[in-house]
């Protein structure tokens, strides 16, 4: 039994990795740009070792590199590595919606879509990209088998630091509410519970342009 001080450590751990995640993945630092311990400590007023502890585990989600002797920056992806991410997601989604049983409950694909129209009314860019991932991964957990489900969100989360980078590019060129839009029609086609139909919005809904 973990007493009230591992409990803290841990509660500790969590914020570190709330606050870098949403840092990182909602554009506001770049790839390669260094992660200085000493300025994250001050700033979230933690010590070292929840810190480190939050640095690992986001390095095991691919989020974070640790450089020997350089300290921790945001991961890189090359352009080979973008482009086997969405090669995998492609599989992996297909293969779900082609298992999918007629009668799947839609309740957490729907919950994404008002996610998503509420984050998007805010103006919260990355509550919106968050529901975006979290609306594919409830596509994807449709078709019941939970250990495909945990590697196709292992894959979006490292596609959404990749398209991290085009959050101002998309606000500056997209027009207002486009990615909701898109993911309405995708939700659309979902529900027809037809696979060639789900297939063929999966296969034209642009994700390679802005993050889905």
């Amino acid at each position: 039994m973990r007493d009230d001080g591992e409990l803290a450590s841990a509660s500790l751990v969590e914020l570190a990795v709330s606050r870098l995640t949403r840092e990182i993945l909602g554009g506001g630092v770049e790839p390669g740009e260094r992660l200085v311990e000493e300025q994250l400590t001050r700033r979230f007023g933690i010590s070292r070792a929840p810190l480190r502890e939050a640095l690992r585990l986001l390095a095991q989600r691919g989020l974070v590199e640790h450089m020997p002797r350089r300290g921790v920056r945001v991961a890189i992806l090359s352009e080979a590595d973008i482009r086997e991410l969405y090669a995998v997601r492609d599989v992996l989604e297909h293969h779900a919606v082609a298992t999918t049983p007629p009668d799947a409950d839609l309740a957490g694909v729907a919950a994404a879509v008002k996610a998503m129209q509420e984050a998007d009314a805010r103006g919260d860019r990355f509550d919106v990209a968050n529901a975006h991932r979290e609306f594919h991964v409830a596509v994807v957990a449709l078709a019941g088998n939970r250990q495909l489900t945990l590697v196709y969100e292992s894959i979006l989360v490292k596609i959404q630091l990749y398209m991290a980078m085009n959050l101002r590019r998309e606000a500056e060129v997209a027009r207002p509410h486009d990615g909701v839009h898109r993911h309405e029609r995708l939700f659309d086609a979902v529900s027809s519970r037809d696979a060639e139909a789900v297939r063929a919005a999966l296969d034209e809904h642009g994700a390679r342009s802005y993050l889905a």
